[in-house]
């Protein structure tokens, strides 16, 4: 499904713009490139060589690379963990712009191997960074490591010029979000009930409140972001934050069933950290 030779991405249409996004299999990922294309870009996408298990998000818009005239979205091999994978692919593709979607964002998982979530998220966007400055120059630890790839890009912009913007995107949601995400787990869990496949949902913290919003309306703020005059930073979200309570009374009352039939508190699912209210301020991100 990936090519890992230059002779199959084919020649780019002069006039067409070129984006690479990372983590393109991921829920962000899919949206963003559906998005884009339907701008008429050129997509590609970099995926590990595990991912080629995971693709089932874009599988609805990926055409064969042989048919150069169709496809639009291409997917490349490559070692987020190697610097010199990701400027050889940078210096093939030459993309117009690129997006840094790769992450390991689940937020107890990164209690589990924070190493390995600072690796993926804030040192990754440093290889990126460096790998987008060495092209150009030739012509919860997750909050942390999130917060590290941030400085790490307003430093490369200010230091090297770059156009470079970090999108601080408040919690997204839609259908392909991940089932261990509480909103997916929440509607999942709904419509098992219903139908008799589960009788009860286990969660956290009912009174926690999130800025959720609908990715489809995040990934055009992410390809905003890219057609401003100068990189800044932005904030995206909805400035509403409705508590996971509430997302329940909606989400059973919509099948006609009263949550606390079915809900158990579980304080295996309370986090050692955990952040009571998201909501956040997205004034500045009116484009």
């Amino acid at each position: 499904m990936a090519s890992e030779n230059e002779s199959s991405r084919g020649e780019a249409i002069p006039g067409r713009r070129i984006a690479l996004i990372t983590g393109i299999t991921g829920q962000d990922g899919s949206y963003l490139t559906e998005f884009l294309l339907n701008k008429g870009y050129e997509v590609h996408g970099l995926i590990r060589r595990s991912s080629n298990f995971n693709t089932q998000r874009i599988n609805h818009i990926y055409i064969d690379p042989h048919n150069a005239h169709k496809a639009r979205m291409k997917l490349h091999y490559a070692d987020p963990t190697g610097a010199s994978s990701l400027r050889r692919w940078l210096d093939t593709i030459r993309p117009d712009e690129v997006y840094n979607l790769a992450a390991q964002s689940h937020l107890a998982v990164s209690f589990e191997i924070p190493d390995y979530t600072a690796d993926v998220v804030a040192t990754e966007a440093l290889r990126l960074l460096e790998a987008v400055r060495s092209h150009c120059r030739h012509g919860s630890p997750y909050a942390a490591s999130k917060c590290a790839g941030h400085w790490y890009t307003v430093n490369c912009r200010e230091a090297y010029r770059i156009f470079a913007s970090n999108g601080i995107l408040f919690n997204h949601e839609s259908p392909r979000r991940g089932e261990n995400f509480v909103t997916r787990k929440i509607t999942r869990a709904v419509g098992r009930i219903k139908i008799g496949l589960q009788s009860k949902l286990f969660l956290g913290n009912l009174q926690a409140s999130r800025d959720w919003g609908f990715v489809g309306d995040y990934v055009e703020a992410m390809w905003m972001m890219l057609q401003q005059e100068k990189p800044d930073d932005y904030v995206v979200a909805t400035e509403e934050s409705p508590t996971v309570e509430e997302f329940l009374e909606v989400a059973f009352s919509y099948v006609g069933l009263k949550w606390k039939d079915h809900v158990v508190i579980d304080k295996w699912y309370l986090g050692p950290a955990e952040v009571d209210n998201l909501k956040g301020d997205s004034s500045k991100a009116i484009f």
